[in-house]
């Protein structure tokens, strides 16, 4: 999300993520991310549903679909809300005890960052609630549920 900022974010998640005592994967995105390291391996395009559940832990910009995407995936979550919904879905998710607080990316510091990985990583509840939630999520016929809705409104003559 930070376009035109890979290098100072690249940059950013090496020292945090060292500073966390942890190793990651960075996925370039529209910023451009690009970390060459070895405890820092950086992706290009690669499905939430495939990378998500085999992290500890997931720091995205706190959009619906990645937020969606890292819950299914039950793992904790960093929130780091850009622009638009973003704050929404990470104030949502943490409330849901599936992520730390967010952090927003204009007090986004390396510091920050790490301090916000640790507590990922080391609270169980994070990881108990991330896994609770991708239950819950599984057990849901969402698109189910929206056809009854709609079949219902249809017999009530109703209009949405």
């Amino acid at each position: 999300m930070g376009a035109g900022e890979g290098e100072r974010l690249s940059e950013l998640a090496v020292r945090a993520l060292r500073r966390a005592g942890a190793r990651g994967v960075v996925q370039a995105g529209s910023a451009g991310l690009s970390v060459a390291t070895d405890d820092v391996l950086t992706v290009g395009d690669v499905p939430h549903a495939l990378l998500f559940p085999r992290m500890a832990a997931v720091v995205h910009h706190a959009g619906a679909g990645t937020t969606a995407a890292a819950l299914r995936a039950g793992v904790p979550a960093v929130p780091v809300p850009v622009t638009a919904d973003q704050p929404f879905w990470a104030r949502r998710v943490a409330a849901l005890g599936a992520a730390t607080g967010p952090v927003p990316f204009a007090e986004l510091s390396a510091d920050r960052l790490a301090d916000a990985i640790r507590r990922a990583l080391d609270e169980p509840s994070h990881r108990d609630r991330a896994r609770s939630a991708a239950t819950a999520l599984k057990a849901q016929d969402g698109a189910g549920e929206v056809v009854r809705a709609i079949e219902d409104m249809a017999r009530q003559g109703s209009r949405p």
